[in-house]
């Protein structure tokens, strides 16, 4: 059940923003004619009501009601600023799209995110009561899984794989859980979700590139010097948030970031080969140079 109103949220998001104002009785009416709408139930005012305080309370979207127009997204502005709110409802609106469409399901190709289905609707829905998870975790260092109560924090995407911040009552600090493989169960319990009342996942992650985060690490000045043949690339879509460019000539851009170069930024770097340069610092292109050379000794 919990599934089949995670549907009908998203659902009810993307129905609403693509008619910019929707009456209740048109949006009843689009309900029953879904193919999401298994049972052909009607979509009841009650029902509606309750489904929008659950939108609000899961994805962060106001749906508000002009008398003479009809029910909107109030902080549509908000929502397209928010990059992880709209991976989160791209993929899972894909999702829809191609049960609603499964004849043309051959002619829509998409990347395969492992276990999103599974767990993800346990995971936002324990987030939204408020509740913890009793997991069933085995990461790919161990050779057994254990089960623990874990605190949700957040829900990250990251290179086809979604990742979950959240607080183990085993340790001090919170840690990443993959919703892949590694993750064998998830339940949600009674216990109360404890999460701390200033945390901000955008806050949390902003010094970064990907999901390893650091306690003890922070945000330093990056260099990249991008070849031009890559420059249009980086400004469509910017490695980070921080990307600014510092100097740019006909055969170059030198792009600056303020960011902690792990191991995810490092592997970026990488993936576009000898295009890009790091400048600085000097210990991070000291690290990329020496992977440079591991590389290329495994083809000499």
């Amino acid at each position: 059940m919990a599934k089949n109103y995670f549907n009908r949220y998203v659902w009810l998001i993307d129905t609403i923003n693509r008619h910019g104002h929707i009456t209740r009785a048109e949006l009843s009416d689009l309900w029953e004619n879904s193919p999401l709408n298994e049972t052909g139930e009607e979509l009841y005012e009650r029902t509606f009501h309750n489904h929008r305080q659950a939108i609000e309370d899961t994805f962060g979207i106001e749906i508000k009601c002009d008398r003479s127009l009809g029910y909107y997204i109030a902080n549509s502005e908000d929502l397209e600023g928010d990059g992880i709110r709209q991976w989160l409802l791209e993929s899972l609106s894909m999702s829809n799209i191609l049960k609603e469409s499964a004849d043309m399901r051959d002619k829509i190709l998409f990347e395969k995110i492992p276990s999103s289905r599974r767990w993800l609707p346990i995971i936002v829905n324990a987030m939204r009561d408020g509740k913890a998870i009793e997991l069933t975790y085995q990461s790919f260092s161990r050779n057994e899984p254990t089960t623990f109560i874990v605190h949700p924090y957040c829900l990250k995407l990251f290179k086809q794989r979604w990742y979950m911040l959240g607080k183990s009552e085993d340790y001090d600090t919170p840690r990443i859980y993959a919703l892949d493989e590694r993750m064998k169960n998830a339940e949600q319990t009674k216990k109360k979700l404890k999460v701390p009342a200033k945390f901000n996942a955008e806050e949390f992650f902003s010094g970064y590139f990907g999901i390893i985060v650091g306690d003890n690490c922070k945000p330093t000045t990056v260099e990249l010097k991008v070849d031009e043949d890559q420059v249009k690339y980086f400004e469509s879509l910017p490695l980070h948030h921080t990307q600014t460019p510092v100097e740019t000539t006909d055969e170059y851009t030198i792009y600056q970031y303020h960011l902690v170069p792990t191991f995810d930024f490092r592997q970026e770097v990488l993936r576009h080969g000898p295009s890009v340069e790091v400048l600085t610092p000097e210990w991070f292109r000291d690290e990329v140079a020496e992977d440079v050379r591991e590389m290329m000794k495994r083809y000499e």
